[in-house]
């Protein structure tokens, strides 16, 4: 499996001179695992230019995984090159809900008065799945989606394919009214998720200072991610859904305090647009992107 991070900022974008190594575009990764298939974790605005990458390389099966339905995860959607297109095979899955299908959820951005064009004269249409209970398969990857904390329906996602595991939790807040240090993993919201995984992308959005003032907004602080990481058996950690406010010294402030939490081999990391994450049969390699620091890649290991 090859992913590709293409925006890893939460709420809103924040495009900055001091955004610039970390990247101001909101939540997408994209995830390769075959040739002619391509899984995409979100749409936020990140997902534009995932979509110009994806229409030079023709003819494709494409399923975006929506976590939610909150703006910064769908704002990109209908800026996406493939939703346009009549030639690609485009699968959105994303939480079931009760009271509408996922397609008239959708439909509520994709329509006037919030966009000029409605969602049934889209040409790729696209179409639209529920999370099964249990998982699937999409080509040779097995594919778990499950309910975790956070406003709203919302997922995280779970890929395992060549014997290794990705998971992808971008909006989380596993310690609202319980304490994660005193609870059996099982009864942790996102165990099943990131059990035992060899890449967890979390949401890292606060300091522990700043959750004090944002308990019950429906992200994690720094050590309540690491908690979990931990409590999870995660190998690596990728910091994600980074808080719009924050510049990326200060970025890299939280992540020096989540490397002196972290109890695993491998240190915590801050994810960065265009950083590459390989899953292999030898093991796994981060590549960051030479404006974000560290800039040396985690070499491949078991």
């Amino acid at each position: 499996m090859r992913a590709r991070v293409w925006g890893c900022r939460g709420s809103l974008p924040a495009p900055a001179s001091d955004t610039v190594r970390y990247g101001g575009n909101t939540s997408c990764v994209e995830l390769g695992v075959d040739k002619d298939i391509v899984l995409v974790f979100d749409a936020g605005s990140g997902i534009r230019l995932l979509g110009r990458d994806l229409a030079a390389r023709g003819s494709l099966e494409i399923h975006v995984l929506l976590t939610h339905l909150h703006l910064d995860h769908l704002q990109g959607l209908a800026f996406f090159q493939p939703f346009w297109s009549d030639d690609v095979e485009l699968h959105i899955w994303g939480p079931p809900s009760p009271t509408f299908s996922l397609a008239e959820r959708v439909a509520a951005y994709v329509s006037p008065p919030l966009f000029p064009v409605h969602l049934s004269d889209v040409p790729s249409r696209p179409v639209f799945h529920d999370v099964p209970d249990e998982p699937w398969m999409i080509g040779s990857a097995l594919v778990a989606g499950y309910p975790v904390v956070h406003q709203g329906p919302t997922m995280g996602y779970r890929v395992t394919a060549h014997q290794r595991t990705l998971a992808y939790i971008p909006d989380h807040e596993p310690s609202l009214g319980v304490d994660l240090g005193q609870l059996e993993p099982d009864w942790i919201s996102g165990y099943r998720v990131a059990e035992g995984a060899d890449v967890l992308l979390h949401d890292a959005q606060y300091s522990s200072e700043e959750y004090r003032t944002h308990v019950g907004w429906g992200h994690s602080s720094i050590d309540h991610a690491v908690t979990f990481a931990v409590a999870a058996q995660v190998d690596r950690l990728v910091m994600f859904h980074h808080d719009p406010a924050h510049t990326d010294t200060e970025l890299e402030s939280l992540r020096d305090e989540a490397q002196a939490l972290w109890v695993g081999r491998h240190p915590p990391v801050l994810a960065a647009e265009g950083m590459e994450l390989r899953l292999g049969p030898e093991g796994v390699a981060i590549d960051s992107p030479s404006s974000a620091e560290p800039s040396q890649p985690v070499p491949l290991s078991d």
